[in-house]
């Protein structure tokens, strides 16, 4: 069992990485770049961007279709970032919780 101090160390990384993933952003695109959206790797929305140019106004479905690929994607790539980010954390806090 792990103990107070390597607890307290363990904490102390767990909240750095935390603050890294707030950095971390991923940035993914669909439609051949109509619409980009960007997360950060707590996967919130940072950012988003649709280029007029490229949409075609009387097919709104097809905006949707992209903006929906493009959350979907990018979701998928910022949890994959949060998992490897958090990896190294994992080991130690199944010791911390008992198991």
């Amino acid at each position: 069992m792990a103990g107070f101090k390597d607890q307290m160390q363990m904490l102390q990384k767990l909240r750095k990485a935390q603050k890294e993933l707030a950095n971390e952003v991923v940035e993914v695109e669909a439609g051949d770049g109509a619409v980009v959206i960007q997360f950060s790797g707590e996967l919130k929305v940072v950012d988003v961007k649709i280029n007029p140019e490229l949409i075609d106004l009387d097919n709104p479905s097809e905006l949707e279709g992209w903006i929906k690929a493009a959350i979907r994607d990018g979701l998928k790539e910022a949890q994959e970032v949060a998992a490897e980010k958090m990896k190294p954390m994992m080991g130690g806090l199944g010791g911390m919780l008992g198991m």
